[in-house]
């Protein structure tokens, strides 16, 4: 595998990491769980989005004085660019979550609870994927084509599914879960299981956990392939994908309440998907500029954006009812 990331740069994004994520549990949970407000989230976000630039910024400047202008400008792009992407997609993410928190009427004081697990998992998640990732497309280079082939089939599917609410009665891991275990029917705080009549019972949190580690599951095998469209250099992946991750609590705090405002951000998406798998099946053929993907990807997610603004989602009967069933 050929990449940029020395042990020194492997080191301090580590410690960038660890440092940002223990200044996030420390602030983001002071005074103990409560409702996030739409102020504190903005604020987060923003915070997010300026250390990921930072670090771009960062790397861009020492790869510029290490190795010259044309690596750090192409890197730096590449960076810039993984993480539009990522975080885009990272939007679907939020989708999932705000229908599973409404699905199980999760109170509010225990969804930053949830949203820190999912976090955590998918950072790990996404870097077991990208080094196995990364290994195959150091030994076969026919795999990229396998990625294309994916994404354009995932944003098909993303397209056709868009406007549509899925069935979580009909959740597979759900029914398997209520079939095989003892699942209560309310809240005990923030404890995942409780002893009942000597028996051991599941709470509502403990359904929404597990179903926010199959989201994210799913979601790093949709958005792995995508990053690798951008750059095949595991550092640039690993760094940009992890960086997109870090402002999806905050993110999520930010859009709750906003979703239905973008209902075409969905199409967007999946037009990204369809997008970057195309540029995958010709890269041998023809290799799209890093800059012009970048002005394609945010053109997409920001039209996606602006028309979902003009042009409002008529409402649902039903709107804002949530179950509480487990």
């Amino acid at each position: 595998m050929e990449t940029i990331g020395s042990p020194m740069l492997w080191g301090a994004f580590a410690a960038f990491v660890v440092v940002a994520l223990l200044v996030d549990l420390v602030l983001m949970r002071h005074g103990g769980p409560h409702k996030v407000t739409f102020k504190e989230a903005a604020w987060w976000s923003v915070g997010w989005i300026a250390l990921a630039l930072l670090f771009n910024a960062g790397l861009w400047w020492w790869l510029r004085e290490q190795s010259g202008a044309d690596i750090g400008n192409r890197i730096g792009l590449e960076f810039l660019t993984g993480y539009l992407v990522e975080k885009s997609l990272a939007v679907d993410n939020i989708f999932v979550f705000l229908m599973l928190f409404s699905y199980f009427a999760v109170p509010e004081e225990q969804r930053q609870r949830v949203l820190v697990i999912g976090v955590l998992g998918a950072i790990v998640l996404r870097a077991i994927l990208i080094f196995a990732g990364a290994l195959l497309l150091a030994k076969f280079h026919w795999i990229l084509y396998v990625f294309g082939a994916f994404l354009i089939f995932t944003g098909i599917k993303m397209l056709m599914a868009a406007g549509k609410s899925p069935d979580l009665d009909n959740n597979p891991v759900l029914k398997w879960m209520r079939g095989h275990l003892r699942l209560t029917d309310d809240y005990h705080d923030s404890k995942l299981s409780i002893l009942r009549d000597g028996k051991r019972w599941y709470t509502p949190l403990f359904a929404v956990i597990v179903l926010i580690g199959v989201t994210d599951v799913i979601f790093a095998v949709d958005s792995i392939p995508a990053i690798f469209a951008i750059t095949e250099d595991p550092f640039i992946v690993l760094t940009s994908n992890v960086f997109a991750v870090l402002g999806l609590r905050a993110m999520f705090f930010l859009l709750q309440g906003m979703a239905d405002r973008f209902h075409l951000l969905p199409y967007g998406l999946a037009l990204v998907l369809v997008f970057i798998g195309g540029k995958m099946l010709l890269i041998d053929v023809y290799k799209i500029p890093v800059l012009i993907s970048l002005i394609g990807v945010a053109a997409i997610i920001g039209g996606s954006v602006v028309l979902s603004l003009m042009r409002p989602a008529a409402a649902k009967p039903g709107d804002g009812q949530g179950s509480s069933a487990v």
